[in-house]
């Protein structure tokens, strides 16, 4: 088939040609040779081997030949020319093996465009190719798609969100832990980090926020050791902390040697009577009994858990109990609350080395913030979308 002259001996055969190659020459146009191989050009040939390939396109094989020292390059203006197709919407697959492993069985246009083609002698590759018209049309398509598909969400209606909704996210916002910090110095603070945050997202834990009202301005996780006792009598740890109130709460996540966590119940079991610890400084009855009542409310609000609640009633049990002195030695107050490494309010603030009191608040206030925005934000989008549906139905 007729191909545009190449700066180059190349020899392609057709389709299922089995006659004389069809021989371009770079020293003169086709049709203008006597027939006889010029004496300079099989000099300059000479030495040089020839690389013969097949490639198989649509059922259909094209013998090609380049010289030794044709790269890539080479190869692909000549496809471009033979076919008429675009390089960019070209791939060659290759038998496995004949390429290093970068190439992967596969020639493409971002393929480094010195690669040799000499390890192609002998081989039969697949080209895999589109027409610029095809690829027009396939994008084409899918451009019509995704317009049907943005149109058809813009007439869907939007999800009604009730004002009970609307009041539940602003308690949530209100009632939480504003912070959550894993400590950094530690192995894997991201797990640690994934736990906090789990406790924050309880739904036991969550409801127990909004009934008390509790709100807490940091929970981060216990360092082990620092809180690990060893005498005589035996081994004492201690499993969490509340520090004014509220301020901070400490919880003890891993095991003694940092290599694994705690039950994931222990330690919400522990972070109840840490949240006691807002009302109640002093193991007192008084302390005991919302304690109870907090791990109970915890248990019965959790829909993850065994438990069931049928209309107003429900039926809690407590499997075991660990011993409740144990947990902390009280409420306290006062004093600087210092962690190590560096503290990120969020994504999009700075960092805060150590936190004191004043930066713990400030912190929890800026949370407060944002969350009371994120609902207030919520809310306004919804308005606006009922008072658009309401246009709608008017005017359907």
């Amino acid at each position: 088939m007729p191909v545009e002259k190449q700066q180059q001996d190349q020899t392609i055969h057709g389709p299922g040609d089995d006659g004389p190659a069809f021989r371009e020459e770079a020293s003169e146009p086709c049709g203008e040779s006597d027939g006889e191989f010029d004496e300079e050009s099989d000099k300059e040939s000479e030495g040089q081997r020839t690389v013969l390939f097949t490639i198989r396109y649509r059922d259909e094989e094209w013998n090609f030949d380049f010289r030794e020292t044709d790269t890539v390059a080479h190869l692909f203006d000549e496809l471009e020319c033979t076919f008429l197709i675009s390089a960019s919407n070209m791939k060659l697959l290759l038998p496995r093996g004949v390429l290093p492993k970068p190439h992967r069985g596969m020639i493409k246009p971002s393929t480094d465009p010195s690669t040799p083609l000499a390890p192609l002698h002998g081989k039969t590759l697949k080209l895999l190719a589109s027409e610029d018209r095809e690829v027009e049309d396939v994008n084409y398509m899918a451009q019509r798609v995704a317009d049907r598909a943005a149109a058809r969400t813009s007439r869907a209606r939007r999800p009604w969100i009730s004002t009970e909704t609307h009041q539940m996210m602003a308690l949530d916002a209100k009632y939480t832990f504003y912070v959550v910090r894993p400590l950094e110095g530690l192995p894997n603070p991201r797990r640690s980090e994934l736990v906090l945050l789990r406790l924050r997202e309880d739904p036991g834990i969550k409801a127990v926020m909004k009934k008390h009202k509790f709100k807490v301005a940091l929970l981060t996780e216990m360092e082990p050791l620092a809180h690990t006792e060893a005498t005589h009598e035996g081994t004492s740890r201690t499993l969490g902390l509340n520090r004014n109130k509220g301020e901070v709460i400490e919880l003890r996540l891993r095991t003694d040697a940092h290599d694994g966590y705690r039950d994931y119940k222990t330690i919400r079991k522990t972070l109840c009577h840490e949240l006691a610890h807002n009302v109640h400084g002093p193991h007192d009855a008084a302390f005991w009994s919302l304690c109870h009542q907090i791990e109970r409310e915890v248990e019965a609000a959790d829909w993850t858990t065994s438990g069931h609640t049928i209309g107003e009633s429900s039926r809690y049990t407590i499997q075991g109990r660990d011993k409740e002195a144990g947990q902390d030695e009280g409420g306290w107050t006062g004093g600087e609350f210092k962690l190590g490494g560096e503290f990120k309010v969020s994504q999009h603030e700075g960092n805060i080395r150590g936190l004191s009191r004043r930066q713990i608040l400030a912190a929890a206030a800026m949370a407060r913030r944002r969350q009371q925005a994120i609902t207030e934000e919520i809310s306004g989008k919804t308005a606006q979308e009922r008072q658009r549906s309401r246009h709608d139905d008017k005017t359907e």
